[in-house]
């Protein structure tokens, strides 16, 4: 059952990301995504923020997303665009496609929030073809010693605030246990968010 705090989460969420995705967000989906070709599979579409920068080497292109009010604002958005492209109803621990359908998949500021990180992982490598990669974009665990202390110390009141969304993830170091190499990883900032959330991981992953 829908809950009241997913559907408020949904219909405000593209307001509330507004100042990061100015800020460099968007500059990084742009930049990532021109490497996603063939058969794409993205994880926890959210509302579409990722749709625009598809290009014509993506021969499709299957959406999952576990929550219903994001899955009917991620169908109209696709509505607006010339993606070959499904929306599939499905958490990312679950993926309900065969072992090695997909070229490329991506997460972006998903793997924060799924419940279990690590099985989410593992279902990607297992749907990524032999040498598929893993185009991602997620705020993680920080490397400086103060700001993690806090993020644990704040980890529950952003689990409230984000709608499940942690902000103490050490996730390069779970992808490369689920079996990925990572082969592309900057670091940056999230712009327009509070301190605890900003660390930024952008790169590639191989299965």
């Amino acid at each position: 059952m829908m809950s009241i705090a997913e559907a408020f989460f949904a219909r405000f969420y593209d307001r509330m990301t507004a100042g990061a995705e100015k800020a460099g967000l968007r500059a990084h989906r742009q930049a990532l995504l021109t490497k996603a070709s063939g058969k794409v599979l993205e994880i926890g579409g959210g509302t579409g923020a990722n749709l625009p920068f598809y290009g014509s080497g993506v021969a499709s292109l299957s959406i999952t997303e576990p929550s219903e009010p994001m899955a009917r604002r991620l169908e109209r958005r696709l509505e607006q665009h010339e993606v070959p492209a499904e929306v599939v109803r499905a958490p990312a621990e679950e993926l309900p496609f065969e072992s090695g359908s997909f070229d490329a998949a991506v997460s972006t500021l998903v793997l924060c929030t799924v419940g279990d990180q690590a099985r989410a992982l593992s279902e990607l490598r297992r749907v990524l073809r032999p040498g598929g990669r893993l185009l991602f974009i997620e705020h993680v665990r920080s490397q400086a010693p103060r700001l993690a202390r806090w993020q644990e110390r704040l980890n529950p009141l952003q689990r409230v605030i984000g709608c499940g969304c942690n902000c103490n993830r050490a996730t390069l170091d779970s992808a490369q246990a689920a079996g990925f190499t990572i082969t592309e990883v900057a670091r940056d900032e999230l712009h327009k968010v509070p301190p605890w959330v900003r660390p930024l991981v952008v790169g590639v992953a191989e299965s």
